[in-house]
């Protein structure tokens, strides 16, 4: 690999600190500093093992731009996010707006400045709400499931393609997301950046330090390790609404290939997921964390549908698969495996956090 400095902004947060490490583990020889504000709970139980791995760290903020007043950058790895889909629902937009959006500005204005290229991280929630819920389904006994016959451009039983609609309303949290994608656009354009925008699915693993409205794999696991109930939200409430599931190592794989010769996939948007393969209904998911943890626990059945909600979504990577030939690997069960086991070697000081 070409880069000597690579900055992770949002190092310490799921995402950002596992590319850390596996960055470092894997080219010991480059220098690795992840950027974060620490706000999130939990994020700080990473500085330890950056220390361990021989990780810098900065304590800074994307917001203020004099925190990322650095040098000698040549990689920026954008993965700093106000991260939950219910950001500013319900509560002023200011953080999520400032943090998402400026934020990733003020990262490109860094890279611009250093001469540095970008990946950023981006969401499948950049897509519309509408949209994806007009589309045809079929209802299963575990799941909806997407039928091959669909009227909406960009779309078929294996998913959601990069040509998929995105005039209509997202969420606050998706449109802070696609605005960020469309200015880093018009840096590559106009500043002759190498960038890459990845629009990830419902990313987990180890690590993780899930809520409702972010990292609800986890989130599911460890309910069922504390013995806590949890609640079938919308569309009927029997927990049929799909997501597809990437394993944080498949993505990194991808990350691999994709600096090794990021000349290749500069300006381009890709769909980044588990794709149909790796995809779970919350019900899927609920039978999943039963076996493996061996508890029940209750699970309210909720009707109505809060907004934003989305039935099924799931990514289709043929895009990315035709130019670099990269899958997904990780089976959902082996992740959930691994996710169960980190929260029962962690199980006293996760217990704050998760339960």
């Amino acid at each position: 690999m070409k880069y000597k400095k690579i900055l992770v902004t949002g190092g310490a947060g799921f995402v950002g600190s596992n590319i850390c490490i596996k960055l470092k583990q894997e080219f010991p020889q480059i220098q690795i500093t992840a950027f974060d504000n620490l706000i999130r709970k939990g994020s700080e139980l990473n500085l330890p093992r950056f220390k361990k791995q021989g990780i810098g760290f900065i304590r800074g903020d994307v917001r203020n731009r004099a925190d990322l007043a650095l040098s000698d950058i040549d990689l920026i790895i954008e993965c700093s996010a106000e991260p939950s889909v219910m950001a500013g629902v319900t509560s002023s937009p200011e953080y999520l707006v400032d943090t998402n959006l400026i934020g990733a500005l003020n990262c490109f204005e860094l890279a611009r400045k250093t001469k540095a290229d970008v990946v950023f991280l981006s969401t499948s929630r950049v897509y519309p709400v509408k949209h994806l819920n007009n589309l045809s389904f079929k209802e299963d006994k575990t799941r909806f499931s997407l039928v091959s016959d669909q009227s909406i451009r960009g779309s078929s039983e294996e998913g959601i393609t990069e040509d998929f609609p995105l005039d209509g309303v997202r969420t606050l949290y998706g449109a802070t997301k696609l605005s960020a994608e469309f200015m880093l656009t018009e840096y590559i354009n106009n500043y002759g950046i190498k960038g890459i925008i990845n629009r990830c699915g419902l990313i987990t693993g180890p690590w993780q330090m899930g809520k409702v409205d972010q990292g609800v794999i986890v989130l599911w696991m460890a309910k069922h390790v504390y013995k806590k109930p949890l609640s079938y939200i919308g569309f009927g409430g029997e927990g049929k609404q799909v997501r597809d599931i990437i394993d944080i190592d498949d993505l990194f794989d991808l990350l691999k290939i994709q600096l090794e010769d990021i000349e290749k996939y500069s300006g381009e948007i890709f769909n980044v997921g588990g794709g149909r393969k790796n995809s779970l209904s919350l019900l899927e998911l609920t039978n999943l964390c039963r076996n493996i943890s061996g508890n029940e626990i209750k699970i309210e059945k909720v009707k109505e549908d809060r907004a934003g909600d989305v039935r099924i979504y799931i990514g289709d990577n043929s895009k990315i698969t035709k130019l670099s030939g990269w899958s997904p690997k990780k089976s959902t069960k082996k992740t959930l495996e691994e996710i169960y086991k980190w929260i029962i070697g962690n199980k006293d000081n996760l217990e704050p956090i998760l339960s």
